[in-house]
């Protein structure tokens, strides 16, 4: 498993577990689509990534499901790593419309 999930209050929450390389880019892509698919109705789509500086890849998986989020109309938040100084808190991210 490559992508944990759950959803709670309305939002889908997605983590990649695990920096991803070529290998595993599809694998991790379908796993996101599958969870977009079961789990809905929700608002709002939270993914967490696994590292500050996130692979080629992860960013690609990520390209992937902002793109699946748009054509829904879902809004996407991306949040970097849980800070190491703090309990559980998230370094936020952006992703707007080019």
């Amino acid at each position: 498993m490559l992508i944990g999930h759950n959803v709670e209050d309305g939002v889908l929450h997605l983590a990649i577990l695990r920096d991803l390389d070529i290998s595993s880019r599809a694998a991790a892509t379908l796993e996101i689509e599958m969870a977009l698919f079961a789990h809905r109705p929700y608002g709002r789509v939270r993914i967490q990534l696994p590292t500050a500086d996130p692979s080629p890849a992860s960013l690609s998986v990520l390209a992937r499901a902002r793109r699946l989020c748009g054509l829904r109309g879902i809004p996407l938040v991306v949040v970097g790593p849980p800070d190491q100084g703090s309990r559980g808190a998230d370094r936020r991210v952006t992703l707007r419309e080019t």
